[in-house]
């Protein structure tokens, strides 16, 4: 595998699923998982255990463990998923809190700067928005989410930044007739 396709929706039946099914088909055969956080039941809740493997940088939880060596595996992330209120589900934050550890995903380097540690893992974000593209720029949802989630997050872990293909107005179900094209230029980018 060198691509993990990550899901981020409760509903099989959802644009989200439909989207990442389509993209695991057109990258090569045996070139990608999925991981449906939702149906194999990640517990996204940051916990004492989580606690201490932040303050030790070390001695994760089981289940973050086996994320991270599933992780290890990619040489690309795509993380697909609705925009809700603006970022994304609290069960994908909650996956990205607990498995982008501090002494994995990243490290506090000497004279307390940031040591990033996920230079090898290029991410790729299919964000899922209910309103168009205008109301997004109108408001600045785009540069906020550009923001929060590019810098505050993939930036921030040295992680290579990919393509950002956001599908605009789901909700009225224009944004199906984009996903192809997105996943054409997805594909492109994870197979150079």
């Amino acid at each position: 595998m060198s691509t993990l396709i990550v899901i981020a929706h409760p509903d099989p039946s959802s644009l989200t699923h439909h989207v990442a099914a389509r993209l695991a088909a057109a990258l090569p055969p045996g070139d990608a998982e999925i991981a449906d956080l939702t149906a194999e039941g990640f517990d996204p809740r940051f916990a004492m255990g989580d606690r201490h493997s932040y303050r030790v940088a070390g001695e994760y939880p089981e289940d973050v463990a086996s994320e991270i060596a599933r992780l290890e595996r990619a040489e690309h992330l795509v993380l697909v998923f609705p925009v809700f209120w603006w970022s994304m589900p609290g069960i994908l934050k909650g996956w990205i809190d607990r498995v982008f550890v501090n002494g994995w995903a990243f490290g506090v380097g000497e004279g307390g700067g940031i040591r990033p540690g996920l230079q090898w893992l290029t991410t790729h974000l299919v964000p899922i928005a209910g309103s168009d593209e205008a109301l997004y720029e109108r408001r600045g949802y785009d540069r906020s989410f550009s923001t929060q989630i590019e810098t505050g997050i993939v930036d921030y872990c040295g992680s290579p930044r990919g393509l950002t293909e956001f599908l605009y107005d789901a909700d009225a179900g224009g944004a199906a007739a984009d996903v192809d094209a997105a996943v054409d230029r997805l594909v492109a980018a994870i197979t150079g």
